[in-house]
C-alpha cells in the first residue's frame, strides 16, 4: 500500500450560507490523501497502475465550481468522485479550508476534515 497527497490546493469558490458569499467568493486551501496499491507502478512506471494526481487535482477543481452552502457536502462530492474517477484508491481523506472565513473575528481558517472508504 502507498499514500499520494496533494497538498494546499488553492482555489476561489463561492461557497457559504450567506448571499454575500455567493457574490463575492473567497478563497480556499484544500489537501487530499489516497490510500492505493502502488506496488505494480512502482515497478512498471506506468502512469495507468497508480492514481493520478492530475485527475485528484481536476476533481478538486470541478467540485469547488459547483456552488453549495457547507463545506462538508463540497468536499462529500470530492470523496464520492475520486472513488468513482479511481478505481485503484481503497481509502482518502479531503481537508478542507475556508481561508478568513465571515464569522466576526480574527480567524485565519475554518476547516473540515471528511473521509472515506471502500467497501
Amino acid at each position: 500500500m502507498g499514500t499520494i497527497k496533494v497538498e494546499n490546493i488553492k482555489v476561489y469558490a463561492f461557497h457559504g450560507c450567506l448571499e454575500e458569499e455567493g457574490r463575492i467568493g473567497s478563497e480556499y486551501s484544500l489537501d487530499v490523501t489516497v490510500t492505493a496499491d502502488l506496488s505494480t507502478s512502482a515497478v512498471t512506471d506506468d502512469l495507468k497502475d497508480t492514481v493520478d494526481y492530475v485527475l485528484l487535482n481536476a476533481i478538486v477543481t470541478e467540485e469547488m465550481a459547483k456552488r453549495s452552502k457547507l463545506l462538508e457536502t463540497v468536499a462529500q462530492r470530492i470523496l464520492d468522485s475520486i472513488f468513482k474517477k479511481s478505481p485503484l484508491v481503497t481509502f482518502a481523506e479531503v481537508k478542507l479550508s475556508k481561508i478568513n472565513p465571515p464569522i466576526g473575528g480574527n480567524v485565519e481558517k475554518v476547516s473540515i476534515l471528511l473521509t472515506k472508504e471502500r467497501c
